[in-house]
């Protein structure tokens, strides 16, 4: 083995991690699971015979209701040989499975897309497309996938034409629409039109002239394209190692080599393999040389080796250890769920072209606070270095998979054609943000008035995210609190567009006009309760929470959103101080607990330690009128160790006097109390606990006897049921102060702006 050989292979430890994650805890990277329940007979006869004849005979009857009765509507298939997989070759199916696994992983991660991963030991591309044909009736389209050349041409011809589902062979057109998004980013920063640049390429393969076709149908010139591979130039005349594919950009009658005609190329594209393009070849490019270099695991040349020769160079990468790493990922998956949710039955030139532009753009807009959160360090932000956006951006979703069914509709090819886009885009948008769904009436009843809302804690890049967010989704008129040199620089490492004093206010603490106001109010209002002139003008300095709660309290703003980092009872001190009077004071802290098996409000989790009966009542009365906010008819347990009076507990004391208290007037929402917490989210077991139980359905909100349970409760539900929090919202301060807590995201800091911003008359 030579010295270069050693620094490819893997270190022993990196091998057994990567053996480790496909082996346990249970083999593989998939697995089948129900969306039905079978716990029972009557379940079986549903599931099974008789019930599901039914669903047969309505399918045979009309087999476009294989969508509404069978998973067909969402399910493809991944279907290789095993004749090219990755950088390994032809390694066979039956090894290929791995990979065709973790593709399946892929869509479902990004798009919700089921698939099975289909194996076939079939060498023969007539065969193999035969076989892939028979298959139409299971799915409702096909990904193929690690098939070699010129082979995987003719499988995907022959797939195509028979086939009245979409057939994509990702290795192709995948590569290709990513390179597209690439390429057409480089060119609005080198300043170059497609129609003007001249294209070298290397390597004949699928990949490489599916990226061609497609540059060719962004608007390059073909006779501005050279192809080259192991023998050279690719041109008219030649005969060895030739393809049909590869003579359709054969270039003149004599043999040249790749040194020969890179000379002034404005791109180059290499799918080909490691050292292909020298340093001597890059300078020789144009001024500002575009250089995708996509050979894994190690590219035609070393970005370092290329910006070395000329540092204007712009370079693209297959590997995530580069900038601009060309992914397939950012393709496949939202091409898939644009055209299964349209009905597509193709994908054509316009749906990819529509991918691209989807791509393109989002690594033009500002980076989401997801995947800056998902690539800390790495700087997002469109420029030289970042032509492409992170597969992580959640966002891809709604703009990639909306442009390419508005496409299929546009052309003709989608059977279910989407009437409302909008709509279908803010459903595909609540699909990967969990709140977007439950936050929506929120949203919209935030968007009846323009209200200020200060930040305390302004130089937080989570804060500036949501800052930015707010200007762009809401009407609302952030305000942050801190210096605006530390503000403009954070601003502008996180790649965000807003810069205070320019699209924001601030108030600096360290110097701003209205100090001595601000000072004098507090004391005004403390002096009572031995704040002197001194402390007050310290803790205007350096509070910034008081210094939000004093700005609320003058009418400068009108509702605070402070806590990203500090204790919440700190934080609550200075609003109860500066914001709380006769009638606005803290009552508890409501949770929104987002999961995957339905929503669930928690109270208190941070105000009442030990809440009296009055304070439970005013939680619960509170709570009521909260989850209506969201759209939502309440239904609140009150949660005790004690269950319908069979403890003489504390709580369950409390509990039983809170209850009294409610039923002393008529309410208009549902309560029930006091119980345990399966008894309130098991109707069930509550009827069989107790037959007479004023709650009708499970509870959707549990307010608990003390802040231990309630906050133990939310935390659980955070940590291991992946529970998303909108939260918490300080109840019984009019909406003027929202206290968060450390852990929050920019995207919560969004939805408690919106929750701030909301008029106090919408739901008091």
């Amino acid at each position: 083995m030579t010295p270069a050989d050693k620094d490819d292979t893997p270190s022993d430890s990196l091998r057994k991690a990567a053996l480790d994650y496909h082996q346990f805890p249970r083999p593989g990277k998939l697995e089948i699971r129900a969306t039905k329940p079978l716990a029972n007979g009557r379940d079986l006869s549903r599931a099974y015979s008789p019930g599901v004849a039914e669903a047969c005979l309505e399918i045979k009857k009309d087999p476009a209701t294989a969508r509404d009765y069978t998973t067909r509507g969402n399910l493809v298939g991944v279907v290789t040989n095993g004749t090219a997989v990755l950088g390994l070759g032809n390694i066979g199916a039956l090894a290929s499975k791995p990979v065709m696994e973790g593709k399946a992983v892929l869509f479902k991660k990004f798009a919700n897309i089921d698939c099975f991963d289909i194996e076939l030991n079939e060498p023969d591309p007539v065969k193999l497309a035969e076989i892939v044909c028979a298959l139409e009736p299971t799915f409702g389209a096909i990904n193929l996938e690690d098939i070699k050349a010129p082979d995987c041409f003719i499988v995907e011809k022959i797939c195509r034409e028979r086939m009245n589902i979409p057939v994509f062979h990702d290795d192709q057109h995948g590569t290709a629409i990513v390179v597209g998004a690439g390429i057409t980013n480089a060119l609005r920063i080198a300043k170059k039109d497609f129609a003007d640049v001249k294209v070298v390429s290397t390597g004949g393969g699928a990949a490489g002239i599916a990226c061609l076709n497609m540059l060719i149908k962004l608007g390059v010139q073909r006779k501005n394209v050279f192809l080259c591979d192991l023998q050279g130039l690719v041109y008219k005349g030649r005969e060895l190692d030739m393809t049909d594919q590869k003579a359709e950009y054969a270039q003149g009658d004599q043999p040249r080599t790749l040194l020969d005609v890179i000379d002034g190329a404005d791109v180059f594209l290499g799918l080909s393999g490691p050292g292909v393009l020298t340093p001597d070849m890059v300078a020789k490019m144009a001024e500002v040389p575009i250089i995708f270099a996509l050979a894994n695991p190690n590219p035609e040349i070393d970005p370092d080796a290329a910006r070395a020769v000329n540092p204007r160079a712009i370079i693209a990468t297959g590997r995530s250890d580069f900038p601009n790493q060309v992914n397939n990922v950012l393709c496949f998956p939202f091409i898939f769920r644009g055209a299964l949710d349209a009905g597509a039955t193709t994908i054509n030139d316009e749906m990819k072209i529509a991918c691209i532009e989807g791509i393109a753009a989002m690594a033009r807009a500002t980076t989401s606070a997801e995947a800056a959160a998902a690539y800390k360090g790495e700087h997002l932000t469109f420029g030289p270095e970042y032509l492409i956006p992170k597969p992580f951006d959640p966002r891809l979703m709604g703009v990639v998979a909306s442009a390419v069914a508005q496409a299929a509709c546009d052309t003709g090819v989608a059977t279910r054609p989407i009437a409302d886009m909008d709509a279908y885009k803010r459903q595909l948008d609540a699909s990967v943000f969990k709140s977007a769904f439950i936050m929506r009436p929120v949203f919209e009843a935030a968007r009846t008035a323009s209200r200020r809302i200060v930040f305390a804690e302004g130089e937080d890049e989570r804060v500036l995210r949501a800052a930015q967010a707010i200007m762009e989704e809401t009407t609302e008129e952030p305000i942050l609190i801190g210096r605006p040199e530390v503000i403009a620089a954070r601003c502008e490492r996180a790649g965000l567009d807003i810069r205070p004093d320019v699209d924001f206010k601030i108030v600096n603490p360290e110097n701003d006009p209205r100090y001595r106001d601000y000072w004098g109010t507090y004391h005004e209002i403390m002096a009572r309760q031995g704040v002197t002139p001194d402390l007050a003008r310290a803790i205007m300095r350096t509070n910034t929470t008081a210094i939000g709660a004093v700005m609320v309290h003058r009418g400068e703003a009108d509702s605070l959103i402070c806590g990203t980092f500090g204790q919440y009872l700190w934080h609550r001190n200075y609003i109860q101080q500066i914001l709380g009077n006769e009638t606005l004071h803290p009552v508890a802290a409501l949770s929104l607990m987002i999961l995957e098996t339905g929503n669930l409000f928690i109270a208190d989790t941070q105000v009442h330690e030990e809440p009296t009966p009055e304070q439970i009542a005013e939680t619960v009365i509170g709570a009521a009128r909260h989850i209506r906010r969201f759209g939502v008819e309440p239904k609140i347990a009150l949660c005790s160790h004690s269950q319908f009076g069979n403890m003489d507990s504390n709580s369950g004391r409390r509990m039983r006097a809170a209850m009294d208290i409610l039923h002393s007037q008529p309410r208009d929402f549902s309560f029930e109390g006091e119980m345990h917490i399966d008894s309130a989210l098991d109707v069930e077991l509550r009827n069989r606990i107790f037959p007479g139980a004023h709650l009708d359905g499970a509870a959707n909100c549990l307010v608990f006897a003390n802040a231990d349970a309630a906050s133990g409760v939310r935390n659980i539900l955070k940590m291991k049921g992946n529970a998303l929090e909108v939260g918490p919202i300080l109840m019984g301060m009019g909406n003027r102060a929202h206290i968060v807590t450390p852990s929050i995201t920019a995207r919560g800091l969004l939805n408690m702006s919106a929750i701030a911003g909301t008029p106090v008359s919408h739901y008091e």
